[in-house]
């Protein structure tokens, strides 16, 4: 018995990544899953490897900042398996700008998805949750949730905003017990690195040297791996934190701690 059988759960953005790792966590852990994502031809490969070693996935292609897909996610999570346990609300973009270089579109488009999507999920799951008589709803936060980076505007206010809807969630919800957490990851080492070239003065180097090179500033001189993070939702995901709500975990290997 997995520390998660028997439950149903929804993933955001889950064809790689944070998502990736905790769909394949969840289903080692025993959960039905439902994961969503843009790119089809990735989330039916994460679908088909769960469903071959034992699991029970569906991939729907989705994109959130639509209210239909949204309400397709959900309406066939209930078609296949009659409940909502879980909601991991992973899907997000990272936007780099200043206020003066911010584009009108980049700000709607960051704000749409890593904080309109939020809410859009969270308000259309809970009344599942409340009939069931329980839930979980964990965010996909950022370490800068809690501080601000140079040249990160859009990014760094839409995850700030999501730090604040995860408190005022779990107060909303407490009492229906629903618990809602946030989990704040900081420097991940993602799929995007080896999706991207990477050049130092002008010659191009591997995205694990420049990973490297990058992480020298942090704390424990590395990167997190997305199985890690993973594992830290399944803790706000399950029963071992049964009496943690409105929390934002770091998982920043210190660097917010200075």
């Amino acid at each position: 018995m997995g520390k998660l059988s028997n439950l149903t759960a929804i993933i955001t953005g889950a064809t790689s990544g944070i998502g990736k790792a905790t769909a394949e966590l969840f289903a080692r852990e025993g959960a039905n899953l439902v994961i969503t994502g843009r790119r089809n031809y990735l989330g039916e490969a994460v679908a088909a490897q769960i469903n071959r070693s034992g699991g029970q996935c569906l991939f729907l292609q989705a994109d959130h900042t639509c209210i239909e897909d949204c309400e397709k996610t959900i309406q066939q999570t209930l078609n296949r398996f009659d409940k909502i346990d879980i909601l991991f609300n992973n899907a997000g973009i990272v936007t780099r700008g200043s206020a003066e270089t911010t584009s009108e579109e980049d700000w709607a488009n960051t704000w749409d998805i890593n904080v309109t999507a939020v809410w859009r999920m969270s308000r259309l799951v809970i009344p599942h949750m409340r009939n069931t008589g329980k839930g979980v709803i964990v965010n996909n936060g950022s370490d800068l949730s809690v501080v601000g980076a140079r040249g990160f505007l859009p990014y760094a206010t839409s995850k700030g905003a999501v730090a604040l809807m995860t408190k005022s969630m779990a107060l909303d919800h407490a009492s229906e017990n629903i618990r809602v957490n946030a989990v704040c990851p900081g420097d991940t080492f993602v799929e995007r690195w080896l999706e991207r070239g990477f050049y130092e003065h002008g010659t191009p180097t591997t995205p694990e040297e420049a990973m490297l090179r990058s992480a020298t500033s942090l704390p424990m001189g590395r990167y997190a791996l997305a199985e890690e993070v993973a594992r830290v939702v399944l803790f706000l995901a399950s029963d071992d934190s049964s009496f943690v709500t409105g929390h934002t975990l770091m998982v920043d290997g210190g660097k917010t701690a200075a």
